[in-house]
């Protein structure tokens, strides 16, 4: 018996030390109660969302009670029908600003916080808050002391494009900008730093929301320039003001679409961005207002299956971006499942995908992710550091890029911004702006982009020569001096290029003293006199450009010197010829490029040159290459169909709504008899389809009306100018190699082509013309009817006729100019 009471006591203390003990930490007394918070509104939209992350929160096992605090207004609330899809604190709705007017929903999250904190008993019962948006899914369990946590110190996601917090913005706004940190997304804190923040949160909002004055983006770094994140500010600003310094770390949340860092496995998805899989797709926008909760077995549309996955990718990084991002939205429609469920829908009729989704598959694949030593890895904001070293943290990347005030820079800049997010490259983007004051002042671009502006040197102001191409060294050495750069390295690229994927150091092994860069063979000034004339070490000068990856601290050696030499090999006219330069036009149009491997040889700073990131649309890709980067400055053609981008030099896309390119080929329609020659056309037809994607988001984005109600007539989607040739690649099918893009540099011996097809505005105008020279003619023939003959008349008419078809062709002409940006 008394064997029997040990073994019972043995088991009992096992028991309370397994239940009690494993939440025990060193200097925390147990129990440590989490809540988790997520603010949203009163509509469909949220709905579908609050269903997706109420799910997840159950499967990832996150510990503690979660709350939604819904703000809804009055009216609202009479006809919604959501009130049972979360435990649900209802807060007053501040969308419309009771004492301002201001239409801002963003600022309900920080009252809706102030609610909860004055209101709800369960914030008397905890010690630490988690809070999250509504378009997140949890993977696995949010632990704030386990991700480093701590009383004054609340661990939060990097959100780096926060530039205010460098800038005037945070010195107008909180007495210690030196204490601001560009943080968001997801926040882990202790209760009593909630409580001293909270307040100061909210009023942060409003004062950043009222000053309108700094709302621009190269200040707020805020797109629209509109004042959207101006609650994000106000955390940031509330956080510094109270002295809350946060540990950041970038492995906890991963957008998807994204590719994730090797090792580190994110425990929290942000579907905040468009994202695809293959030909799927996936964005949030395109379900405002979808009430998908409420409409029985409807889910989003089916996903890829693993199994298809697989052979989509063989490059083992990119493959598990595309599982993740298919996880994520599987996550969502199971949500939904059981909410139809849950609501008394109907049993579903079976189909394969209902299956997987209550398959042991699934549930393994979405088992909780738990912790590992990488994800737990948090930098206190003022000791970010950067290192080398296998195993260490990567290091901090900016790119960056330069344009000018015009439209046809406009919608480059819109192709690049969108293929930037979506191809998971690490960090942050700039555009560098160079404009005059003149330009500026009716310049409607100001919300494409992350913006440094930057005085033009199109005419340079000592030698009067005209040269915009000297626009790129200048701004980049402009935005050196005046931004506040927190990268370690540089990734610079041409606004007429489209990202497939990530362009990081650690990959291309980018090093300081070692950039990385594409060869840009044609630079044959290298190997002759103008590399003598031009630098003390000519055996140093690489024939690159197009991408370069580049440490800052080269970079800041570097960009004077690249802006110098450019100007001296301009100045250079006497060595301008063609078997010097390599330039058909003799008009020391590269010279930038020249100052740039000039400079670059000054220094000794020799490249690793990789063929394995750039490709032109039109050029055959090397078996097994996964190019990083479209570089679309050469016209391509995929059977009847082509791309020139020189043809829309005039052609305002970007402002005209639903304006797009001409939809090139269904993939599907291809001639599959040549490998070579189908590897080349799909890759020129992903380049169209992107820049179409992206004209497309950004028209949302502007609120466009819908287009099925805009008539094909009004659409303007497909007018394009004449179409001068540069450059042409001559017959389609020859096969090419990608790395010497020696054409785009060839004069052109072919005669500019017309269009086969008139599109309907230009019928249109054809009509009008016509219908107006004939009601001329009615009345000359009544004027003139008593004094002249029939024959006379019959003349003038038919030279009134041909001298209006002619006054239409010179419309279509062009006059002759030369490109600035076609390397």
């Amino acid at each position: 018996m008394a064997t029997i009471f040990v073994l019972a006591l043995l088991v009992v203390s096992l028991v309370f030390g397994f239940v009690f003990g494993s939440d025990v930490h060193p200097g925390q007394k147990a129990p440590y109660r989490i809540h988790t918070l997520f603010s949203v509104e009163c509509q469909d939209y949220f709905d579908w969302q609050t269903v997706g992350l109420m799910n997840s929160f159950k499967k990832a096992r996150q510990p503690g009670p979660i709350t939604r605090l819904l703000s809804c207004t009055d009216d609202e609330k009479k006809n919604y029908k959501g009130m049972h899809l979360a435990p649900t604190l209802e807060v007053p709705s501040m969308s419309r600003h009771p004492k301002t007017g201001d239409w801002y929903p963003a600022i309900n999250k920080p009252a809706g916080i102030v609610h909860w904190l004055k209101h709800s008993k369960d914030a008397e019962n905890v010690d630490w808050v988690v809070i999250l948006d509504a378009d997140m899914i949890i993977r696995g369990p949010i632990i704030p002391w386990e991700l480093g946590a701590e009383k004054g110190q609340p661990v939060a996601a990097y959100y780096g494009y926060l530039v205010g917090c460098d800038n005037i913005l945070a010195e107008l706004h909180t007495k210690h900008p030196e204490l601001c940190d560009k943080v968001g997304g997801l926040l882990a804190m202790h209760i009593d730093d909630l409580r001293a923040l909270a307040p100061m949160w909210l009023s942060k909002t409003e004062e950043v929301r009222e000053d309108k004055a700094h709302w621009t983006t190269n200040i707020t770094g805020d797109i629209y320039g509109q004042g959207w994140i101006s609650e994000m500010y106000g955390y940031s600003f509330g956080a510094a003001e109270v002295g809350l310094r946060h540990k950041i770390n970038d492995n906890l949340m991963i957008y998807p679409g994204y590719i994730p860092r090797e090792g580190v496995e994110p425990i929290l998805f942000h579907y905040g961005l468009p994202f695809s899989v293959g030909n799927w797709s996936f964005s949030k926008l395109k379900h405002h207002e979808d009430n998908i909760v409420y409409d029985c077995d409807r889910l989003f549309p089916e996903p890829p299956y693993p199994r298809e996955v697989k052979r989509m990718e063989s490059d083992p990084n990119k493959r598990r971006a595309l599982f993740l991002s298919v996880e994520c939205i599987n996550t969502l429609n199971e949500g939904l499942l059981l909410q139809h469920a849950a609501d008394g829908c109907s049993k579903p009729k079976w189909s394969k995908y209902m299956s997987f989704l209550k398959s042991r598959t699934f549930a393994d694949l979405t088992r909780p992710k738990l912790l590992t030593p990488d994800i737990k890895k948090t930098e206190v904001a003022q000791q970010r550091q950067v290192m080398d070293e296998p195993g260490k943290p990567h290091p901090i990347i900016h790119t960056i890029f330069s344009t000018e005030c015009t439209s046809y820079f406009d919608w480059q800049t819109v192709g690049l911004v969108h293929s930037f997010h979506k191809s998971g490259q690490p960090g942050n983007i700039t555009r560098l702006l160079s404009c005059t004051d003149k330009d500026l002042e009716h310049y409607n671009g100001r919300d494409l982009a992350p913006t440094h502006y930057v005085p033009s040197m199109n005419r340079h102001p000592l030698t009067g020569d005209w040269y915009p191409a000297i626009n790129k060294p200048a701004a980049v050495l402009h935005w050196l001096n005046h931004a506040n750069v927190d990268a370690e390295f540089i990734v610079i690229l041409d606004a007429d290029m489209i990202m497939r994927g990530p362009i990081t150091p650690w990959e291309f092994k980018a090093a300081r003293g070692r950039p990385v860069s594409t060869p840009y063979d044609y630079l044959i000034g290298c190997d002759n006199e103008l590399a003598k004339l031009h630098t003390r070490h000519p055996e140093a000068c690489d024939k690159v450009g197009g991408v370069i990856i580049m440490h800052i601290d080269d970079l800041r050696k570097f960009a004077m010197l690249w802006l110098h030499k450019t100007e001296e090999v301009r100045a250079d006219k006497a060595h301008y010829a063609t078997n010097i330069t390599g330039d058909v036009y003799s008009s020391g149009w590269i010279s930038e490029m020249y100052g740039y491997s000039f400079g670059a040889a000054e220094l000794n700073l020799r490249h690793l040159i990789s063929r394995e990131i750039l490709i032109y649309p039109g050029y055959i890709p090397e078996p097994g290459v996964k190019y990083r980067v479209f570089h679309y400055g050469l016209e391509y053609v995929v059977g009847n169909w082509s791309f020139d981008k020189a043809n829309w030099r005039e052609v305002d896309i970007i402002n005209k709504c639903w304006a797009k390119f001409p939809d090139p080929p269904d993939p599907s329609t291809l001639d599959r008899s040549d490998e070579n020659i189908l590897q080349r056309d799909l890759l020129s037809l992903e380049c169209a389809i992107t820049l179409n994607e992206a004209l497309r988001l950004h028209h949302i984005r502007r609120n466009c009306h819908d287009p099925s109600l805009v008539s094909k007539s009004d659409s303007g989607v497909t007018k394009e100018p004449g179409s001068r040739k540069f450059g042409r690649l001559g017959k389609i099918d020859t096969v090419r190699s990608n790395p010497t893009p020696l054409n785009h540099l060839q004069k052109s011996s072919l005669p500019a082509e017309k269009d086969g097809l008139f599109s309907s505005l230009r019928l249109w105008i054809v009509a009008l013309w016509a219908f107006s020279g004939l009601g001329f003619l009615v009345v000359m023939v009544v004027v003139f009817s008593g004094r002249k003959g029939k024959g006379t008349r019959g003349k003038n008419y038919r030279n009134k006729k041909r001298s209006s078809y002619s006054g239409f062709l010179d419309v279509s002409g062009r006059d002759k100019h030369i490109r600035s940006d076609d390397d």
